[in-house]
């Protein structure tokens, strides 16, 4: 597994971008996600499209040179919103981004697969490997052992978190320490992992 850095610094993020103090997100929090789920869906204006887009092309710079192939210009657009107060952005039926109050915009793991190199990387040991997959938010030792790896990663920033042993990301997350506090301090919980390979937003291919 390829640990690289990420082309541009992140270290500026500032909210929407970054969580907000008091405001965590909620580990596994598509865990039973279904359709029912669903409040509302809405067609939005073109200069909030814009705002969103460039949003998140703040956030993953690395995406810049395929937003066209991954948002189509023509391609329809629907913001939805979901319990937990989530938003997604939905193109063509396809979600593709999701985010919790005002919090980041985070890709689905299906949009992470596509473009594995967007976004920072962690690699949990095999042994944290069942409790990541069943929604548990991930604890330092899981990270700092032989079988994890880390980069250098600011706290309140999304993350892909890989398995040791495996090729693509099984879950989406946040930090919420920094790196430099994950080695240091070697305890408790590092990331707030949101999404996860076979939750119930995995199994959610289309939104119609």
């Amino acid at each position: 597994l390829a640990l690289t850095p990420f082309f541009a610094p992140l270290g500026h993020l500032s909210p929407p971008f970054c969580l907000p103090q008091g405001r965590p997100a909620f580990a596994g929090m598509f865990k039973g996600f279904t359709l029912e789920d669903v409040s509302g869906q809405n067609q939005v204006k073109s200069s909030v499209q814009r705002g969103i887009k460039q949003s998140i092309m703040d956030l993953y710079p690395r995406l810049e040179p395929v937003m066209k192939e991954l948002w189509p210009k023509d391609g329809s657009m629907v913001v939805t919103k979901c319990k937990d107060h989530i938003t997604m952005v939905v193109i063509d039926k396809i979600p593709l981004f999701f985010q919790q109050r005002d919090g980041p915009w985070m890709p689905t793991l299906r949009v992470l697969h596509q473009y594995p190199s967007m976004m920072y990387k962690v690699q949990v040991d095999k042994g944290a490997i069942k409790f990541v997959l069943r929604g548990a938010s991930i604890m330092c030792p899981g990270i700092t052992s032989p079988g994890g790896r880390l980069e250098k990663i600011p706290v309140d920033v999304p993350v892909a978190i890989y398995a040791e042993g495996t090729e693509h990301a099984c879950a989406v997350g946040v930090m919420t320490m920094s790196s430099d506090d994950v080695t240091k301090l070697n305890k408790g919980n590092c990331i707030d992992h949101i999404h996860f390979l076979n939750d119930g937003l995995w199994k959610t291919k289309e939104l119609a």
